[in-house]
């Protein structure tokens, strides 16, 4: 409707336009708004305000710069807009700064151009017919939600633009309420709210993402900050709403809402929230029973021998790499994001049932953390672990091995698809599997040798998942594995400034060390990673003995000479972790 329009522009006094009323600014105000708006219709969409104030007030005096004091009040009544490269925000701005920058009439002006008022439509006061029809008033809260998380980036809090979008969404909230009051169909949303008793900003925070999830193509609310931004209204309420979305959070702790974790370009870490894939499901199909439920790890690992079920403690920020290693391993995880392969799988470059397959090998000495980096990657990724201890269980399989082998991928698809997840296979210790085949081979325990790896190399090759396997030396490895395998990470003993680190991260606290105690005197020693532990360990419990607790360096210094001669715990610990 243009009508509002015409009338505006072709009033000799812009008190007599129908839209005037709602303006709520003087005549003089008005007078600038129209003069804008004939801009507008020529084709000029922003002017300067310098240029715009000496164009309409003829003034060469500087006289007219007193006129700027409406612009600002234009602004803060969200008639107009700033197109300024400067990007300053009108709460922030002197008024001399406003002579230099470009403005427009806003969008909300054009609104009430097309409308003639504002009167915010609310829906009708009547019963929900099912849980569709209530999303979407739900959706249309986010949206007001939005806007003015917007206009608080802009405008006081108490400007008459934030206020008139206040009310809409009293409004609003007030008759969902009504509505709800008089409905009798299933909601599964309020079901889900009443169940883990969530506070109205969680609320917001779970339809905020919930409308992201039925409008897929746009991601503008997933971010931390912009989730934060829809629950405050100043600074001091978006560092307190934070807690609303961190680890142990309602929201988090009972996996109503999960989250990916992205590298930024500048090495920082990002996060990217959604809602937890069984909650949507209760949603989006609320009256389809799933025909098999979803079975927990835990339960059904017990009824098998082969795996260990680990649930990882430690993520990648808290083992102590070479920063090579590190690099590759960000890498890795950054690829396995969960943006990353829909979009792989949207270009048709992986499987779109079967998801990423990733196989990996970690090598290097004992004690350099390789263990523990399975572990921790495996945490980063969300996941928990099936550890097969190659060393310990092949020795059982003397005879059958064949049958074996295929036993220990034939069970980890079995829980897999029982529990409807993805664990990572952690193969430790996988030398004899790994290792050259035998050519040539006579004998029957090389032949079964042989076979065994065949079938190995079979089920590495069409293995759908994530596959870590350790080792000590690579070298050692069959040329046919190690084709094999998508990542090859090389694990090297700590140098100087990692053992400092490892020593000082992983020193009891509240003990007490004698003045002469020296870190880097201790990291001079040519320690693994694990063997760092052990040392600590056994000097602790060397000290707590004592009728005088005290860590000396010559306690720490006799207990790493045995350490080092072998006469303990070589090869007892396969990682190292900063505490």
């Amino acid at each position: 409707m243009l009508k509002y329009l015409i009338d505006f522009l072709k009033c000799d006094n812009v008190r007599d336009s129908q839209i005037f009323s709602h303006l709520k600014c003087s005549e003089e105000e008005a007078k600038i708004l129209k003069a804008l708006t004939e801009k507008y219709v020529d084709g000029i969409e922003d002017i300067n305000v310098s240029a715009l104030l000496r164009e309409l007030y003829q003034s060469e005096d500087y006289e007219y710069i007193y006129k700027v004091e409406k612009i600002k009040n234009l602004l803060e009544l969200g008639w107009l807009v700033k197109n300024s490269i400067t990007g300053i925000k009108n709460i922030e701005s002197s008024t001399p700064e406003l002579l230099n920058i470009n403005i427009a009439l806003s969008g909300t002006f054009f609104k009430l151009l097309e409308e003639g008022n504002f009167k915010f439509k609310l829906p009708d006061k009547s019963p929900y017919l099912d849980h569709l029809e209530y999303l979407k008033d739900q959706f249309l809260r986010i949206e007001l939600y939005q806007k003015l998380s917007v206009l608080r980036g802009s405008f006081q809090e108490s400007s008459p633009n934030i206020n008139r979008l206040k009310e809409r969404l009293l409004l609003l909230e007030n008759r969902i309420k009504e509505r709800l009051e008089l409905s009798s169909c299933d909601l599964p949303v309020e079901e889900i709210f009443k169940e883990y008793d969530l506070s109205e900003k969680e609320k917001i925070i779970f339809f905020a993402l919930l409308k992201e999830e039925y409008n897929s193509d746009i991601e503008s609310l997933r971010d931390m900050n912009a989730l934060i931004e829809l629950t405050s209204k100043d600074e001091y309420e978006k560092i307190k709403n934070r807690a609303l979305l961190e680890e142990g959070s309602k929201l988090i702790e009972n996996a109503i809402v999960d989250f990916d974790e992205m590298l930024t370009a500048f090495g920082g870490v990002t996060r990217s929230f959604y809602i937890n894939e069984d909650i949507l499901q209760k949603i989006i199909r609320p009256k389809k029973e799933k025909k098999n439920k979803r079975i927990k790890l835990s339960s059904l690992i017990k009824e098998q021998d082969i795996f260990e079920l680990i649930e990882p403690k430690t993520t990648i920020d808290d083992v102590v790499l070479h920063p090579k290693t590190e690099k590759i391993l960000r890498n890795i995880l950054k690829r396995m994001d969960r943006k990353v392969v829909n979009r792989l799988k949207e270009w048709g470059v992986i499987d779109k049932k079967r998801g990423l397959e990733t196989r990996i090998i970690f090598y290097g000495p004992p004690g350099t953390g390789k263990t523990m980096t399975a572990l921790s990657l495996a945490k980063s990724l969300k996941r928990s672990v099936l550890n097969f201890d190659c060393s310990k269980i092949l020795s059982q399989y003397v005879g059958e091995s064949e049958k074996n082998v295929r036993k220990i991928f034939d069970t980890y698809e079995d829980l897999a698809k029982k529990t409807k997840s993805s664990p990572v296979l952690l193969l430790n210790e996988a030398d004899q599997f790994l290792s050259s085949r035998s050519s040539g081979a006579n004998s029957s325990a090389d032949k079964m040798h042989n076979q065994m790896q065949n079938i190995f190399l079979d089920k590495i090759e069409n293995f759908g998942g994530i596959l870590i396997a350790t080792t000590n030396l690579l070298e050692n490895i069959d040329p046919a594995f190690s084709r094999r395998f998508d990542y090859k990470i090389e694990f090297k003993k700590p140098d100087f400034k990692q053992r400092v680190m490892l020593f000082r991260k992983n020193l009891p606290e509240n003990a007490y060390y004698e003045d002469a105690f020296d870190i880097e005197e201790l990291a001079k020693f040519p320690l693994t990673g694990g063997q760092i532990k052990v040392v600590i360990k056994n000097t602790a419990l060397n000290v707590a003995v004592k009728d005088e607790p005290l860590f000396t360096m010559e306690e720490f210094k006799s207990v790493i000479q045995r350490e080092l001669s072998g006469s303990f715990g070589e090869n007892s610990s396969v990682g190292f972790v900063v505490t």
